[in-house]
């Protein structure tokens, strides 16, 4: 089973990668994890990745394209994965098919988590970082026993600018934005399935394992 997953800022993606992971024996491919780790192993892609990240910079289609398929050469991918983070427009995705076609990979589906806006902001809004370890909670969902304080540490929990409802909303409409044309793109191939994001993560499951079956993947 190839897939990728597409949806907004927390529209659970990540999480239901895991799962799906686990329970189909998967590989999980975030490109976050892909350029973190071609960084670290100084790899050619890697250090090309890295003049661009120093500088704040967004790291080429191409570099990114270039790093996904090496990581889809190792045995293990050949029984499967999950795409988290890629693409993200309709370039990256040609981009990509033209690296998955070369190694006869062809994706089977395409995810795409449809969220309503009040369920990213009461996901994201929520979520508090330790300023010193890191862990994270979140004040609905893993809230810590003393408001405000870190159960592993004691250190003080934060709100990143990033988790802030004002660029929230600017994240969504720039991933609506990007996405229009990439979701077409998968709609016109045939490959485009929906599910809603709105769910909790053994609803969705059962969702996508029953979309699975009908489709003859599982």
């Amino acid at each position: 089973m190839r897939l990728v997953l597409l949806g907004p800022p927390g529209a659970g993606k990540g999480t239901q990668a895991a799962v799906l992971c686990e329970n189909y024996k998967l590989a999980h491919m975030s490109t976050g994890d892909l350029l973190r780790e071609a960084v670290k192993k100084n790899t050619k892609l890697g250090i090309k990745a890295k003049t661009y990240m120093d500088k704040g910079d967004l790291v080429p289609d191409e570099v990114v394209a270039g790093m996904i398929t090496e990581k889809l050469q190792q045995k293990n991918m050949t029984k499967g994965f999950i795409l988290d983070g890629f693409p993200r427009t309709k370039g990256q995705a040609e981009i990509l098919d033209t690296a998955l076609d070369s190694l006869s990979l062809p994706l089977d589906m395409v995810v795409y988590f449809e969220t309503k806006e009040q369920t990213i902001l009461k996901r994201l809004t929520g979520r508090r970082i330790c300023r010193k370890c890191s862990r994270i909670f979140h004040t609905i969902n893993i809230p810590s026993k003393q408001e405000g304080i870190c159960d592993s540490c004691g250190g003080e929990l934060y709100q990143r600018d990033d988790d802030k409802e004002h660029t929230i909303k600017k994240r969504i409409e720039v991933y609506n934005n990007q996405t229009k044309e990439l979701i077409e793109y998968y709609q016109e191939k045939g490959l485009l399935e929906k599910a809603s994001g709105d769910l909790d993560v053994k609803e969705l499951f059962a969702v996508l394992k029953d979309t699975f079956k009908k489709s003859g993947l599982a």
